[in-house]
């Protein structure tokens, strides 16, 4: 049984960076692709971020040049840098994990077969 822990979210002022983790179990890590989704109250969860097993990545269009995921297959963790945090950035922040390929961008959540439980961050203005 796959568990996936996230961790590092917090209140944070706009400008300010948070760096999330995501610890896995249960699952041969490296095998695997990994997206960061999010969720605003009132608002459907949406893509973040992704990265397959070969290491390439993808963003959202509204995270581009701000965000950074990055894989730790040795310790099986998941990684999400973020900076110049922004008011609209907050939510509820998933990482979960899809066992193929996709082949666009913007991953949909429909793709990916486990989810954490989340991580809250808050971004103040």
């Amino acid at each position: 049984q796959a568990q996936l822990v996230e961790s590092g979210g917090g209140l944070v002022q706009a400008g300010g960076s948070l760096r999330l983790s995501c610890s896995t179990s249960g699952v041969v890590f490296r095998t695997w692709n990994w997206g960061w989704f999010r969720q605003a109250a009132g608002k459907e969860r949406e893509f973040v971020s992704g990265i397959t097993r070969s290491g390439i990545t993808d963003y959202g269009d509204s995270v581009k040049g701000r965000f950074t995921v990055s894989r730790d297959n040795a310790k099986n963790t998941l990684y999400l840098q973020m900076n110049d945090l922004r008011p609209e950035d907050s939510g509820v922040y998933y990482c979960a994990a899809a066992g193929r390929d996709y082949s666009g961008d913007n991953w949909p959540s429909d793709f990916m077969s486990y989810w954490g439980k989340g991580t809250l961050v808050t971004v103040s203005t």
